[in-house]
């Protein structure tokens, strides 16, 4: 069983602040940001930043399904840390200054399957769940331009 990393980034049109406190809101922009790949999101602990706990399904393919519910911490400074419960799944969200904006990055690891299966979920896997961070990420810029 090999490692699995999927990456996104973007440069955001608001300042590291803000985009920080955006991501780490749970009730709000997070919520906002939500694509069509998650169902059953619900805050159940908090709602703002450190150990705040949310529920949530993720459909990356029609048969690929996670229940996952996860808890949020923050470990170093424009840094936010979610690690799912139910799985080894732990995705970082980094903030750094970029100019006028700034630079947001979500990283997600975990371990994946062996054999010819895990060969699939690590070609595949990474491709998709880019997808839907891009998407998240054009939404979060979308609602801080808002």
């Amino acid at each position: 069983m090999a490692q699995v990393t999927a990456t996104a980034e973007k440069t955001v049109g608001a300042d590291a602040e803000r985009v920080f406190a955006a991501l780490g809101d749970y009730r709000g922009t997070r919520s906002r940001m939500l694509t069509e790949h998650f169902s059953e999101y619900e805050v159940r602990e908090g709602g703002q930043g450190e150990g705040t706990t949310v529920h949530w399904k993720l459909a990356a393919t029609s048969k690929r399904v996670r229940d996952c519910l996860v808890s949020a911490s923050v470990p170093r400074e424009n840094t936010l840390v979610e690690r799912d419960a139910n799985s080894s799944m732990v995705t970082t969200w980094t903030v750094s200054p970029a100019g006028e904006g700034s630079r947001v990055k979500v990283e997600t690891t975990w371990t994946g399957a062996g054999g010819v299966a895990g060969f699939f979920e690590r070609t595949f896997a990474p491709r998709g769940l880019q997808r839907i961070y891009d998407e998240q990420l054009a939404r979060l810029d979308s609602d801080l331009r808002a």
